[in-house]
């Protein structure tokens, strides 16, 4: 069971994704897909692992998300935008190898017999970016989205933290 939830930035997914996931298991996993880009990011990120409480069992993990979910897992994915950085940075910006690279992974999921909670964020739906590699990774983000969005059993928009089921 692949369930997508996307929306803007403090729209309520993490959250949502979140209790959904301990409504699902008393021991889901939460696939954290972030580089760490330096000290303060780091104190960041363990941070959050703090809020979580024992239930849950953190792992990081940038690219490869297929290698840490296992059969009968729930497991929340937060989050695509910064997975597909990895694969931007790591391609040199280059959108459709990154696109290409991200599809093999994500497809690997659907294979996977779990339960798989996936945040995105919709960044096309904010300001408009202003240099060429925002606007070709918000083309990108959008890309990988609907190719998610398409492949999920579920997709659930957040808005000013509720809920919107688009299918």
């Amino acid at each position: 069971m692949i369930y997508f939830i996307t929306g803007g930035e403090r729209s309520g997914k993490s959250s949502y994704a979140q209790s959904l996931a301990l409504s699902l298991s008393n021991t889901p996993k939460y696939v954290a897909t972030s580089r760490i880009w330096g000290d303060d990011h780091r104190k960041r990120i363990d941070r959050h692992i703090a809020d979580r409480d024992e239930r849950w069992t953190s792992i990081e993990e940038e690219k490869i998300l297929a290698s840490v979910i296992k059969t009968n897992d729930v497991a929340v994915i937060d989050c695509v935008t910064l997975w597909l950085t990895n694969f931007y940075v790591d391609t040199k910006n280059d959108i459709e190898k990154s696109l290409e690279l991200a599809k093999i992974e994500f497809n690997k999921l659907l294979d996977i017999d779990a339960t798989i909670i996936i945040i995105s964020n919709e960044i096309g739906m904010g300001v408009h970016a202003q240099t060429e590699v925002g606007r070709k990774f918000t083309e990108l983000q959008g890309w990988m989205n609907q190719h998610i969005a398409k492949h999920a059993n579920k997709a659930t928009m957040m808005v000013s933290g509720i809920p919107l089921t688009l299918k």
